[in-house]
């Protein structure tokens, strides 16, 4: 602990630290349930979730006391050992979820790399494509990290401008556009499609009813994986334990993430079954750190709260009442809310849709998100004019109102400033 005011700490990762953030100026130093606080003691309900990696909430009781009493005795052997808990911790999660094996890893972006690998592995061993001819397809305005592959997948210039050259074998086309992909798919190179169920980053984007089931339908017809990047929509965040359960369809692949340690520490997953899995051989993929001990006891505990707790239930609940009461509010610099269980977003009007000159280049939406860390409640904007509202899935429906009323009186506040 250190006595440091806000201003000072925030001032030594300024000169300390490399700039690749633009946090919003708060300064946190506790976390419990579905509150943080600030070093100052101010607290706040927090309706980012670290991105959805706390789905549980902050600092979960079970998941804590999991990994404290796992890091008195064993933390890391690198898969170069067997560990007591490795196996046991495959055995739950692929029957928890419905796959034949699943392949530990620590970080979001390095299980889209996974199934990148994994995707391209199959073309060549499976379905007969020329070696180096692989393709993968992604939807435009995606996001899945900052690796170069990741960004070579991007279509936003902050992501990948200034860091080519890419790789090569990745074709975008249209989100929820199925036109698109049947096109795509007429090209017998390609591996797989990934997409995100709903795209987060752009903006909490949710594609058309049925759209995730032609996409499942097509993949099948032209024998291409369907890849899921559930890094963020999975573990509950939507309303189901997957977002693909919606539709009650299966993805050939399926990347996990985020919630999977319930924000305790890295750890990432990708499921598929053995006619895919096992075109990886030993020394051809792996982590030192992926599927250790640790995370081995805090994924499992994690995974066992969200089902105990019942936690997709009440995010499917407790959004529904979320996205009524805001779409209730018929502000006029609301353009719409958009959604699907605690994944949200509010999208803020540009100036020329508007009256007055409120929006220019995201200041509103930023404007908003500081007066709304003012009055107790933290969200981010993302893309400029869209603010993301994801809680953490335990919040109560009181919790919920009183969220509403934060954002309201935030939004009076800010526009009365701006007029």
């Amino acid at each position: 602990m250190n006595n440091l005011s806000a201003q000072q700490i925030i001032a030594l990762e300024e000169k300390y630290g490399a700039h690749n953030y633009h946090p919003l100026p708060v300064v946190l130093a506790k976390g419990k349930g579905v509150h943080v606080w600030d070093v100052d003691g101010k607290q706040y309900l927090d309706f980012l979730s670290s991105y959805s990696a706390v789905n549980q909430g902050h600092c979960h009781p079970r998941i804590v006391k999991a990994m404290q009493a796992q890091a008195e005795v064993l933390t890391l052997t690198s898969r170069a050992f067997h560990s007591n808990l490795l196996g046991v911790y495959m055995e739950y999660i692929t029957q928890l979820l419905g796959y034949d094996k699943v392949l530990p890893m620590n970080t979001g972006v390095e299980g889209g790399e996974t199934a990148f690998k994994l995707a391209r592995r199959w073309s060549y061993d499976v379905k007969g494509v020329e070696k180096n001819k692989a393709v993968i397809i992604v939807a435009e305005n995606n996001f899945w990290g900052r690796s170069i592959a990741a960004i070579s997948s991007s279509t936003d210039p902050s992501s990948y401008g200034g860091f080519g050259p890419y790789v090569p074998g990745i074709v975008k086309i249209p989100y929820n556009n199925v036109v698109a992909l049947e096109e795509a798919l007429q090209d017998k190179n390609v591996a797989a499609f990934m997409v995100e169920p709903i795209q987060g980053e752009a903006g909490v984007v949710v594609p058309d009813a049925g759209y995730l089931t032609k996409v499942r339908e097509l993949c099948t017809k032209y024998n291409v994986l369907f890849i899921a990047d559930e890094v963020q929509t999975g573990i509950a965040r939507t309303g189901k334990m997957m977002a693909c359960d919606h539709e009650n369809i299966k993805p050939d692949i399926l990347v996990l993430g985020k919630a999977l340690s319930g924000g305790t520490m890295p750890v990432s997953a990708v499921l598929a079954n053995d006619d895919i899995m096992l075109c990886i051989k030993p020394g051809e993929h792996g982590s030192t750190f992926g599927g250790n001990p640790l995370a081995c006891a805090v994924a499992m505990e994690s995974l066992k709260v969200i089902v105990e707790e019942k936690l997709a239930e009440n995010s499917e609940k407790m959004g529904e009442v979320f996205r009524t009461e805001l779409r209730n509010l018929n502000h006029p610099i609301i353009e719409l809310v958009r959604g699907k269980g605690l994944l949200n977003a509010m999208v803020i009007k540009t100036g020329e849709e508007t009256e007055h000159n409120w929006n220019t280049d995201g200041e509103l939406a930023w404007n908003l998100c500081l007066k709304m860390r003012d009055n107790g409640l933290l969200a981010k904007p993302t893309h400029g004019n869209i603010i993301r509202f994801a809680p953490p899935l335990v919040i109560t429906e009181a919790q919920i109102h009183e969220a509403v009323s934060i954002i309201k009186t935030s939004i009076d506040q800010t526009v009365s400033v701006a007029v």
